[in-house]
């Protein structure tokens, strides 16, 4: 048989960076056997775009992880194996304040990349609807749910298999995709695809600014604005008892936050936490703009920008996924035990958060705030509603892949899902049906 080949991604979110390693059978037809994740490699230090004003650094950061990568990968096999870095939102977010800077940031990389030896496709920044779909096709890949392999030793389309949904919280944006089973009427939200010679047409938006990171920086920025006069504010989402301080410039520097004209930089604001639920909801809800319009008669998302109701089953994952695992909630909870659990959870003091998760005091404030704001997103933001909300998955991984946009995105780019069915029986020589494989093209129709 042949030696099993590789594939590598990195994922350049807005936070940090990781490094897949994924590998599929050398002699499969056209690789059409589940690919599976042999380690993920975390990078260490903050995200690509941190690195604008060190751009050799962010080349430098990936070094230990492609280091790791060639242990694993056997020499003989380092010079076809594909190797891709995807950027997201906050490098969509830093060539918006600096597209240069972006610039020497991907050259950085791909000097540093380029010194190892494997087949270097580039670096580049994904597009919101490429973010979500990607994602999707990875959580339907891995559930089978596009293909399944049958006793009759075909590949075949499931019978009465639902896709799923996917939804994906990073640090500076959030994705929803779904098939609608309506009409989508708005084609900046549709893509579609042949997958194994079926067509998929699909709902996806990703909202820049409504990750996590940048929507409490949001939150923060707005709780600020409501009291520019004073250099304290109060913070009904960080728990009671909790107070940090906070520079302007760090808390407006972002795209995603306009400062005040009054600030000056240099300013230090107190930040004290008063643990109000309530308070913290109905600020969080000030972050959507619920009331503007997206077209006669449609439904919408927020922010003016139309959604189908949501349908079917989803899986959530990512940010998602981590703030409701923190909070033990990863097991189809009703939502009614999730609103008590959260509220129980935001009313704990800062010194009993501490003594309850001593472990976790690097975030350990925020967990309340994201979780008010995962609800309102989910809510009030996709329309899920106490009957839908049952629909919903927290995962992290699935057949011991982790979820997110890599491993589609590996799948499309290296052709490893054809678009059309595969009639051949399994070992047949893949020039039978190698015409039929193409790429999957995110027609935006």
């Amino acid at each position: 048989p042949l030696p099993p080949q590789y594939g590598l991604v990195f994922d350049a979110g807005s936070t940090h960076t990781a490094l897949y390693i994924y590998q599929w059978p050398g002699d499969k037809e056209n690789g059409t056997g589940i690919v599976s994740q042999v380690e993920a490699c975390a990078v260490s230090g903050p995200g690509i775009s941190s690195y604008a004003d060190d751009p050799a650094g962010a080349g430098a950061s990936l070094k230990p992880c492609l280091d790791k990568a060639m242990k694993i990968v056997p020499a003989e096999q380092q010079r076809e194996t594909p190797t891709y870095l995807g950027a997201t939102a906050g490098m969509r977010l830093l060539r918006e304040q600096n597209s240069t800077k972006a610039e020497q940031v991907f050259a950085e990389i791909a000097k540093a990349v380029g010194e190892y030896p494997v087949d270097f496709r580039g670096a580049r920044i994904l597009t919101g609807n490429e973010e979500g779909s990607f994602g999707w096709i990875t959580v339907n890949y891995l559930l089978e749910t596009l293909v399944k392999f049958s006793f009759a030793e075909k590949w075949e389309h499931p019978q009465d298999t639902e896709v799923l949904g996917a939804l994906d919280l990073g640090g500076a944006s959030t994705q929803i995709t779904f098939q609608p089973g309506v009409t989508i009427e708005d084609k900046n939200t549709s893509v579609s695809f042949r997958l194994y010679g079926t067509n998929y047409s699909l709902y996806t938006h990703s909202y820049l600014c409504y990750g996590q990171t940048q929507a409490l920086k949001m939150l923060l920025a707005a709780l600020h604005q409501g009291n520019l006069s004073s250099q304290h504010i109060s913070h009904p989402c960080y728990p009671n008892g909790y107070q940090e301080n906070v520079t302007t410039a760090d808390l407006y520097n972002s795209p995603c936050v306009r400062a005040p004209n009054t600030s000056s930089p240099a300013q230090v604001l107190t930040v004290t936490g008063t643990g109000d639920p309530a308070a913290c909801s109905i600020a969080v809800r000030k972050l959507f703009n619920f009331n503007i319009s997206c077209g006669a008669n449609r439904t919408c998302g927020f922010n003016g920008v139309y959604q189908p109701p949501v349908r079917g089953q989803f899986f959530a994952f990512a940010g998602f996924y981590y703030t409701f695992q923190f909070l033990n909630l990863t097991s189809q909870q009703s939502l009614n035990d999730v609103n008590s659990t959260v509220q129980t959870f935001c009313k704990m003091s800062w010194t009993e958060l501490v003594e309850t998760f001593p472990q976790h005091k690097g975030n350990l404030h925020t967990y309340c705030s994201v979780a008010i704001y995962i609800l309102t997103l989910l809510l009030d933001g996709y329309k899920f509603d106490e009957h839908t909300w049952n629909s919903i998955q927290f995962r992290q991984q699935a057949a011991n892949t982790d979820i997110g946009w890599t491993l589609g995105f590996m799948l499309n780019f290296t052709n490893m899902i054809p678009t059309e069915a595969l009639e051949q029986v399994k070992g047949h020589q893949p020039s039978l049906w190698a015409g039929a494989v193409s790429f999957i093209v995110l027609a935006v129709v």
